[in-house]
């Protein structure tokens, strides 16, 4: 079994949780800039804890082989993670305990149960599946359930390997702070690094568009309209434009920019533009819905 690439593909939904807003027009007034970001703020809440679901796994894989890209410093795994993975049965069988006691783990997180991931083959083989489950899952008290399945494609036309991801998620919010429900279909492909052993030079395009239901009722849809490039190097996404579309709020577009790797982006809505200042920031906080 060829191990898995450290992808650590954060889109804007991740970026946009516990944002530092920072205003070039004071036209906005807070109440109005609070009702404009929260939507993106459950959708980045829910992304950020899909997606280190693949980090988290990648890690896994990096501490029991010796053939993968080098693995450098856990962000995510502590001790009291327990590893096991049966390639007796097929599908293979990775299984990731945090315990039944909540788990503080290397990025500031509490995590506590399982996390169990199936390959139906080689991960680096066209046509492979790997699928995410969950058993009794939460992650600073919040309970994750649904699935994410990634799916091996083969070369696109330009023969770069690219993925497709689904991803089927429910979240029960900490506190008896209700359910958000969401749905995600992303194509990500790698473009640069897949031939070296070094993780820091792995470049992916993420394509693609989510819809998700929040704990009030209200819907949102989200989709890239232009790839985000997320260089394994950069903490953060550098280019790309998403846009968001809030039940019975106006359509508002997010730029990150021209390929620096900088934590601002810029938000449009209803003709006006301003500056956020990403701060990554995974705490749910009750009263955001």
């Amino acid at each position: 079994l060829k191990t898995m690439k450290n992808f650590k593909l954060k889109s804007i939904l991740i970026l946009l949780v516990g944002v530092t807003i920072a205003f070039t027009s004071c036209k906005k007034d807070e109440a109005t800039v609070a009702q404009d970001s929260s939507f993106s703020n459950d959708d980045a809440f829910v992304e950020s804890i899909y997606d280190n679901v693949s980090d988290i796994t990648d890690e896994a894989y990096y501490e029991g082989s010796s053939t993968l890209k080098s693995g450098g410093k856990k962000v995510f795994l502590s001790p009291c993670a327990t590893i096991s993975l049966d390639t007796t049965v097929m599908p293979m069988v990775l299984t990731i305990d945090f315990g039944e006691v909540n788990c503080l783990c290397n990025d500031g997180l509490y995590r506590r149960g399982k996390i169990i991931v199936t390959f139906t083959g080689r991960y680096f083989e066209e046509g492979t599946v790997i699928t995410h489950g969950f058993e009794d899952y939460y992650v600073n008290d919040n309970n994750v359930d649904g699935s994410k399945v990634m799916t091996n494609m083969g070369p696109n036309d330009d023969g770069y390997l690219y993925f497709t991801i689904v991803v089927n998620g429910i979240i029960t919010l900490a506190d008896d702070g209700g359910t958000i429900t969401w749905d995600a279909t992303k194509t990500r492909t790698w473009i640069e690094g897949y031939d070296t052993k070094e993780k820091g030079d792995d470049v992916y395009l993420i394509e693609g568009e989510a819809e998700g239901v929040r704990a009030s009722g209200l819907s949102w849809e989200r989709e890239i309209i232009s790839p985000l490039r997320r260089e394994m190097s950069c903490r953060w996404i550098v280019s790309g434009i998403v846009e968001i579309r809030p039940q019975d709020l106006p359509v508002k577009t997010v730029d990150f920019g021209d390929g620096e790797c900088d934590n601002l982006v810029t938000v449009t809505v209803d003709g006006e533009t301003y500056t956020i200042a990403l701060k990554k920031v995974f705490r749910w906080r009750k009263g955001q819905n």
